[in-house]
């Protein structure tokens, strides 16, 4: 099962290294790392998407929660939470396709951000089913490049 973890921790150097190194020196495998400074600048949120079963991820909470410059840790699976992602994406475009990709990129509300004669790049924010729906279908007119942020994720209450 996916999970959506949130941690404040300090916003110190190696804090980053000690919590992935958490994972890995476990072996489990982190599929998006997003970390920035809160409203508070000395504390930083890291928003971790994992896979793992409810033992496993009940241990990398405990695990979590015993590091030194951890300040809180939330499993945001079960609670209501809101998330976002953003996707950068390079689509190779001819003139016959430009439109056919113009209009796939509005029925997203994406945007355009940069075109020129052999390619558009679409900026698409969403949850995750919309930014791999969106993705999946651009594919037939070819990637050129994709960056993806990873998800952050913030309780609705």
């Amino acid at each position: 099962m996916e999970h959506v973890i949130s941690i404040l921790v300090q916003n110190k150097s190696g804090v980053l290294a000690r919590v992935a190194g958490l994972f890995s020196g476990r072996g489990y495998n982190i599929d998006t790392l997003c970390v920035a400074p809160t409203q508070d600048t000395a504390v930083s949120r890291m928003t971790i998407v994992c896979r793992g079963d409810d033992p496993i991820i009940e241990q990398i909470l405990k695990q979590l929660n015993k590091l030194i410059d951890v300040v809180k840790v939330q499993d945001l699976t079960t609670d209501e939470h809101v998330e976002r992602e953003l996707a950068l994406v390079k689509v190779a475009c001819t003139s016959e396709t430009r439109a056919d990709i113009i209009q796939l990129v509005n029925v997203f509300r994406a945007r355009i951000i940069d075109v020129n004669l052999k390619t558009l790049t679409v900026e698409v924010v969403g949850d995750a089913r919309k930014t791999d729906a969106l993705i999946d279908l651009l594919r037939s007119f070819g990637i050129r490049e994709l960056v993806r942020t990873g998800r952050v994720a913030i309780l609705r209450h």
